[in-house]
Parts: C-alpha cells; sequence; structure tokens
C-alpha cells in the first residue's frame, strides 16, 4: 500500500513540476478578446509572462520579450516572481520524493529516515501547488474583471489563455502528490515490523540445586 502511494505521489509530483514549468514559459496567459468592433480574427495576441507573440492565419508567429519588468502589469508582474519561486521549489521537492522512495538506496534502506524525507518532498509539492495557484487565480480574476469593465476599450480586453487552464491542472496535481506523498510517509511508519529477541529462560537457584542433588541421589543408588 505504501508503495503504491510512494508511487503514484512520485508520478503526480512529477508531472506538476513539469507543468509548472510549461505554465512559465508559456506566453497565453492573456488572449486578444474578439468582441464588439474588434473583429480582426486573422490575427491573435498573446500575452505571457516574459513575452507578447502575435499570431497570424498563415501560421507566421512573432514574439517580443519585454524590454522591462515595469512594462508589465501588476498582476503579471507578481505572477512572474510566484511562478519563478514555485519553479525552484518544486525541482528539489522531486528529488526530495526520488531520495525517499522505498526502491532507492541514495538514502539507505533505513525506513526511519525515508519518512521524513517523503512527508518533506509531500509539503513542498503542496506549498508549490498553493503558490502556482495563487498568480494564476490572480490573472484570471483580473481578466474577467476588465472584461466587464464597460469604461475599457474592446481592444484592450483580454480572455483566458490556454496557460491558466494549465495552470489550475498542474496545481491540482502538485496538491494530490504532495498528500500522497504524505500520507505513504505515514503508511510506511506504522506498517513496519519490529523484532524482538524472546529473553532466556531463567530457572531459580533452588531448583537448580535440588535437579544436582537428584542426580547425584541416582548414580549413587546405580553404583550400588
Amino acid at each position: 500500500m505504501a508503495a503504491a502511494l510512494q508511487y503514484a505521489g512520485l508520478l503526480l509530483g512529477g508531472l506538476g513540476m513539469v507543468g509548472t514549468l510549461a505554465v512559465t514559459i508559456m506566453p497565453q496567459w492573456k488572449v486578444s478578446a474578439f468582441i464588439g468592433s474588434n473583429i480582426v480574427v486573422f490575427e491573435s495576441l498573446w500575452e505571457g509572462l516574459w513575452m507578447s507573440c502575435r499570431s497570424h492565419t498563415n501560421l507566421r508567429l512573432q514574439c517580443k520579450v519585454y524590454d522591462s519588468l515595469l512594462a508589465l502589469p501588476p498582476d503579471l508582474q507578481a505572477a512572474r516572481g510566484l511562478m519563478c519561486a514555485a519553479s525552484a521549489l518544486a525541482v528539489p521537492a522531486l528529488l526530495l520524493a526520488g531520495l525517499g522512495m522505498r526502491c532507492s538506496r541514495c538514502a539507505g534502506d533505513d525506513g526511519k529516515a525515508k519518512g521524513p524525507v517523503l512527508l518533506t518532498a509531500g509539503l513542498l509539492f503542496i506549498v508549490v501547488g498553493v503558490v502556482v495557484l495563487t498568480p494564476v487565480s490572480w490573472v484570471a480574476s483580473s481578466i474577467v474583471t476588465d472584461f466587464y469593465n464597460p469604461t475599457l476599450d474592446d481592444g484592450r480586453k483580454r480572455e483566458l489563455g490556454e496557460a491558466l487552464y494549465l495552470g489550475w491542472v498542474t496545481a491540482l496535481l502538485l496538491v494530490a502528490g504532495g498528500a500522497l506523498l504524505s500520507c505513504s510517509s505515514y503508511v510506511g511508519a506504522e506498517g513496519r515490523t519490529y523484532k524482538y529477541s524472546v529473553p532466556a529462560r531463567r530457572t531459580a537457584p533452588g531448583s537448580s540445586a535440588a535437579e544436582k542433588r537428584a542426580l547425584s541421589a541416582h548414580s549413587r543408588s546405580q553404583y550400588v
């Protein structure tokens, strides 16, 4: 049971780490909305954490890296910092999870030492999931608020991009993987068996002396 939880948690955590890196790199955080007078459908605009891209119908993609962090809106500035922190935490979390696996020999065969390692990895994955969920939800809320703002031009309104949907799935995978790893550390600790040595049977001093006298009497009777 503990091994199955460990493998499932490691798999979900690994997928969550890959998703975290992908969400950080993807430019589809905000995509152009085709509403009102903004009916230009032969191209779409993407806004990400690192660059903005313009996609044309003839499969031509033009991207430009932001000249400065200050050129980003406040929500994307905070999202960049939080996603970088999540990516930095996801890598050691996956390494700790690999070290704490039952099949791993890096930390030895001591189950007591691997339990805290797995618990630490699980908690790190949960923290990474919360960190990923925060900027994704923040940017999504900002997009929805601007979309229904009547004072904002239609050309400046945006819709939810693919990176946000992937971010929600990634946060779910990270939290689920961290919970499984934490549970596996507890189940492994409860399921261990300990060997106890049975103490040798001791005899009373009086009984041993009586046995010796009986043996000596028996030997003298045989001699007679």
